[in-house]
Formats: structure tokens, C-alpha cells, sequence
């Protein structure tokens, strides 16, 4: 294996980590922006506005874990037929987890639109906040369909090293949606300011923009890979078992990992609205922190899982330590950012003396926790799931995140009465305890596995 760390091997290697992950990198970067804009302007409205909105978007955040579980397990598949050059078999996995999302969005976006105060009344207690969310939750409903079709589609183009199309998407995406925001929420060119209506509204327009472009792309520009709509209704059984196995321990991982995470919102919700606006403004940053490390963890499991559908295992391996290194430098530059933004936004939104306060210890916990989340979503996200470990992430999640956590910073907030900043800090403590955990499953080498058939 001489072929494996020589000078040219190594240049070649970081050449193809760039290219995917500064797009990737620049795509969350985006979606972050979406996020921030959202989190900046209604901060000017009030908190009311922007806990409403920060909690109702819980639903979709649930939504799209599904979507990136599905479209994850499929990239277990898709990445290692890309190795082998099998197109065809791809356009099929494609046309399986879009079949599935379209089903997923119906449901959401019937549930909201039926049952907008219970699904309000589970994330907080504060009535002015579920009425906010509810006029959001109506409007911005409607998109959960344009989602569920750009997502898919998107996210698999990934794992066949199509990452450019995500950026123009998501970048066009953002432009729309911030300046409608501006117009919406505030009343400019004359417009009756909306307030959190406007917010969901804008957000609904970039929605069905990026469904356009997707549609526009997939018909007339990929040459690479073509969607066939009536492969959503052709059924590849011994396929379809292939992307069970896969794709189900991933979706049930993510949406464990979302419900805990809604779970930690809820518990947040019920501790106050400053609380809430507090930890909005903390999420905000921790994912812009993490853009590139987010990025990383995609390209890993392109690039890795490639190497093993190529039956190049051994490089597989070698490609693995030295992502460890990269998401571990980048762990620590967001632990940074964080730590660097947390005096800007104290002093720029408009918040109350509480919140601030609960502001400050919140960006001093999620520095050192995301450290661990870069390091374990590179291992997680990229090198297990690369090789078809998908059921590893599934029980790390169970026992760390729910058994130790949310159960304990439940028991904290609710039976204790601890004070909030310990709350928090118990609430994000569950990458922390995953370390050593995910250290000694990548040491075991049990996820390099070739899942291909043929």
C-alpha cells in the first residue's frame, strides 16, 4: 500500500477536502444565516417574538432530522455505489428517501396546521409566547412540503460529490429571505408591519424559491444523476431492504437526538422567556461556530465511504485519523468564535438585564461543548456511518443524551430547583460523556464494513 501517506496522496486528499467541505461549510454557513436573521430582527421586536419563533421552529427542526436521517442512511449506500460507479442503483436509493420525506411532510404540515396550540402548548406555558407561535407555525407550515423535496434531493447530491448546487441554492435562499424579512417584520416600502407573520412569510417565499431551482436543476442541468418520478413508485425490494437496514437506525438516531434536543428546548421554555431568548441567541452562534466542522463531518463520509466501496480499506482507516485531527483544530476555533461573539451580542440585541446575565454563561458552556460535538459528529456522522455503522450513534444517543442529560437536567430544573446556569450546564453535558465512548468504538475498527452489493 505504498500509494497510502506518500507526498502526492496527501496533497490529492486535502485538494478533494476542500472542495467539498468549503461549499458544505459555506452551505451551513447559510442556513445559519436564515437562522440569525431570524434571531436579529424579531430580537428587535421583543422576546415574545423571538422565543415564539425560536420554539415553533422546533417542528421543522424535528422534520428535518428525519429528512437528513433519511437522506443519511441513504448516503451509508449511495456513497459506497458511487465508488463503484453505479448510477443507477443511486437514482433508486434517491427515489426511496423521497418517497418516505413526502410522506413525513404531509404529516407535519397537517399537524400544524390542525393543532397549532398543542404542539405550542409542549415547548412553553407563557400564553403571549404560543399565541406568537401559533400565527408562525400557520404560515410557515405550508413550506414543509418545498423542504422535504429540496433537502432530499440536495443532501444526495452530496454523497455523489455534487456540493456546489446546495450552495447557489441556499445562498439565493438566504438573499430572499432576509431582505423579505426586513420588508415583512418591520413594514418597509410602505407594508403594514407583521411582526412574527412576516417572518414565517419570508420564510415560505425562499422555501418555494429553493424548490424551483431544485426542480429547474434536476430536470435540465444534472447530467450526472437524473430523478425519475415514477421510480417513486417502483419498488426494488432486496434495495429497499438494503436502505432499511441503513437508513432506519440513522433516521430513529436523529430523531432521538432531535426529540432530546426539543426535549432540552422544552425544559428551557419552561423556565422563563429570558431563559428562552437567552439560549436562542447561544444555538444561533454555536451553529455558526460549526459550519465548517458540520461541513467536515459530511465530507468524511463522502471521501471515507467512497475509499470502501472502492475496496480500499486500509486508506479508509488512514483517512479517518487524519479527519480526527481537522475536526479537533476546528472544535477549537469554534470553541473561540463562541467565546469571541458572546460580548457582541450581549451588547447589540435588545435583551433584557436577566437574559444577559443567562447569556453569558451559556456562551462560556457551549465553547467547551462544542468541542465535543465537533469531534463526535466527525466520528458519528462521518467515519461510522461511512463504513455502515449506522446502530453505534442510535444507542450512544439513548444512553448519553436521554440517560444522562435530559433526565438528570430534568431532575435539576424541575425537583431540584437548581439554578438556571447548572441547569444548563447538566443540559450539555451529554457530548462531554460521549467522548471516550466514541474513541474506543473508532479504536475497534468494527465500522469498516463494504455494504455494497454486486
Amino acid at each position: 500500500m505504498t500509494y497510502i501517506n506518500n507526498r502526492e496522496e496527501k496533497r490529492n486528499f486535502y485538494k478533494l477536502v476542500f472542495s467539498l467541505v468549503l461549499p458544505m461549510a459555506l452551505q451551513n454557513l447559510i442556513n445559519v444565516g436564515v437562522s440569525s436573521a431570524d434571531v436579529i430582527m424579531l430580537g428587535k421586536v421583543g422576546e415574545t417574538s423571538l422565543s415564539a419563533a425560536s420554539l415553533a421552529g422546533q417542528v421543522q427542526f424535528i422534520m428535518t432530522l428525519i429528512f437528513f436521517g433519511l437522506t443519511s442512511g441513504a448516503a451509508v449506500l449511495t456513497a459506497q455505489y458511487w465508488g463503484k460507479k453505479d448510477i443507477r442503483t443511486i437514482e433508486k436509493i434517491l427515489a426511496i428517501a423521497m418517497r418516505f420525506a413526502l410522506i413525513v411532510s404531509i404529516i407535519f404540515t397537517m399537524a400544524v396546521l390542525l393543532f397549532p396550540r398543542p404542539i405550542m402548548k409542549i415547548f412553553t406555558s407563557e400564553e403571549a409566547v404560543i399565541t406568537e407561535g401559533i400565527q408562525y407555525l400557520k404560515i410557515v407550515g405550508i413550506s414543509y412540503i418545498f423542504v422535504a423535496i429540496t433537502m432530499i434531493y440536495l443532501n444526495i447530491m452530496r454523497s455523489v460529490e455534487r456540493v456546489i448546487i446546495s450552495t447557489v441554492v441556499y445562498l439565493i435562499s438566504l438573499i430572499i429571505n432576509v431582505i423579505l424579512n426586513a420588508v415583512f417584520i418591520f413594514g418597509l416600502f410602505g407594508l403594514e408591519p407583521m411582526g412574527i407573520r412576516g417572518a414565517a412569510l419570508a420564510t415560505l417565499i425562499a422555501r418555494i424559491t429553493e424548490f424551483i431551482i431544485v426542480w429547474f436543476y434536476a430536470r435540465k442541468v444534472n447530467k450526472v444523476l437524473k430523478f425519475h418520478i415514477k421510480d417513486l413508485f417502483h419498488k426494488e425490494n432486496v434495495l429497499m431492504k438494503d436502505f432499511f437496514t441503513f437508513a432506519i437506525p440513522v433516521m430513529l438516531n436523529e430523531l432521538i437526538w432531535g426529540a432530546g434536543t426539543s426535549t432540552n428546548a422544552a425544559i428551557i421554555g419552561h423556565l422563563g422567556s429570558s431563559v428562552v431568548a437567552a439560549n436562542s441567541v447561544t444555538q444561533v452562534t454555536r451553529q455558526l461556530a460549526m459550519v465548517v466542522a458540520f461541513g467536515l463531518a459530511n465530507a468524511t463520509a463522502i471521501i471515507i465511504g467512497k475509499a470502501i466501496g472502492e475496496q480500499k480499506e486500509e486508506l479508509a482507516k488512514v483517512y479517518a485519523k487524519r479527519f480526527i485531527r481537522l475536526t479537533l483544530l476546528l472544535g477549537f476555533i469554534g470553541a473561540g468564535v463562541i467565546l469571541g461573539v458572546s460580548s457582541i451580542a450581549q451588547s447589540q440585541l435588545t435583551l433584557s438585564t436577566e437574559a444577559r446575565g443567562y447569556l453569558k454563561v451559556m456562551m462560556f458552556v457551549m465553547s467547551y461543548f462544542a468541542i465535543g460535538q465537533a469531534y463526535n459528529t466527525t466520528m458519528v456522522v462521518g467515519v461510522f456511518r461511512a463504513g455502515g455503522d449506522t446502530k453505534f450513534g442510535l444507542i450512544l444517543d439513548v444512553s448519553t443524551l436521554w440517560g444522562c442529560s435530559i433526565f438528570f437536567g430534568a431532575l435539576a430544573a424541575f425537583v431540584w430547583k437548581l439554578p438556571v446556569p447548572i441547569v444548563y450546564m447538566i443540559i450539555m453535558s451529554d457530548e462531554i460523556i460521549k467522548i471516550p465512548l466514541t474513541t474506543l468504538r473508532y479504536k475497534s475498527y468494527k465500522w469498516v464494513r463494504n455494504v455494497t452489493r454486486g
